[in-house]
């Protein structure tokens, strides 16, 4: 099982960003990556249409013999992942859990702001794990629906990003926060745009980063990491256009390769 691919997926190609990070931390991996494109954004379903999806998803993965599967969507993460580890018997892994041990790894985060999609924030899932894993917290967690369209269209330096970055975060730095965690796989394009935004002395944790790193350690736990592999990519998408071939390349920052219309 140890060169059997990895099985990474999320509503749409936001979960590239996942790819990519761990691409760089484990490069000998094989992946095999669905976005549901299709049926985006998960975010404005309903927690049941959710589940029914993120279950097709991972089936999908499943027929392909993936070893693992990595959920890199906030929301199905939120409101599926539980009904999935209890179903099936590879691990599955999700992006929610890598990002609060992020947070907590650093004893002195006591004031914690959260942006993400509406449904990821009206899920209280991060707010959950992280009140339950350490007490005292301030948390301030913020629906920044703007910030995916601006991402995806590469409007990262653009007035209008600015304008929405000082809406959505200006509240939480008036109130102290000392940390920014990125609850949306589309943010890590924006780090470099935050980090110039931020004043210093307030930690950026983002979703990709943390996940790759978790499923390094998962892997390793359960001496499941490649050692024949060559690190090949497959991209599944449930429906194809131009932009999302685009979006893709600029995600991985190189050529994505052939992407491949499927069905679920």
């Amino acid at each position: 099982m140890r060169n059997a691919p990895l099985g990474i997926f999320d509503s749409g190609v936001g979960g590239l960003t996942v790819v990519r990070a761990v691409q760089q931390l484990l490069p000998a991996e094989d992946i095999v990556y669905l976005g549901d494109t299709a049926r985006v954004p998960y975010g404005s379903k309903s927690p049941e249409t959710i589940r029914q999806f993120s279950h097709e998803d991972v089936r999908f993965l499943l027929d392909r013999g993936v070893k693992t599967v990595v959920v890199a969507c906030n929301t199905a993460t939120a409101h599926a992942l539980p009904s999935l580890q209890e179903r099936y018997q590879i691990p599955i892994i999700g992006v929610i859990e890598p990002g609060v041990e992020a947070v907590l790894a650093d004893p002195q985060a006591q004031r914690v702001g959260i942006i993400a999609t509406r449904g990821t924030v009206r899920s209280h899932a991060y707010q959950h794990a992280l009140a339950l894993r350490r007490t005292g917290l301030i948390l301030h967690a913020t629906a920044a629906p703007l910030l995916v369209p601006l991402v995806e269209e590469d409007w990262l330096d653009h007035p209008s990003t600015l304008a929405a970055l000082h809406t959505y975060l200006d509240p939480m730095l008036d109130r102290g926060i000392d940390t920014l965690l990125l609850a949306c796989t589309h943010y890590p394009l924006l780090v470099p745009v935050l980090e110039k935004f931020l004043p210093a002395g307030v930690r950026l944790v983002d979703s990709a980063t943390t996940c790759a790193e978790h499923v390094k350690s998962e892997l390793t736990q359960l001496e499941l990491l490649a050692d024949e592999n060559s690190g090949k990519l497959e991209i599944h998408l449930t429906d194809l256009s131009d932009q999302f071939e685009d979006l893709a390349r600029r995600f991985l920052a190189k050529s994505p390769g052939r992407i491949m219309r499927v069905s679920l």
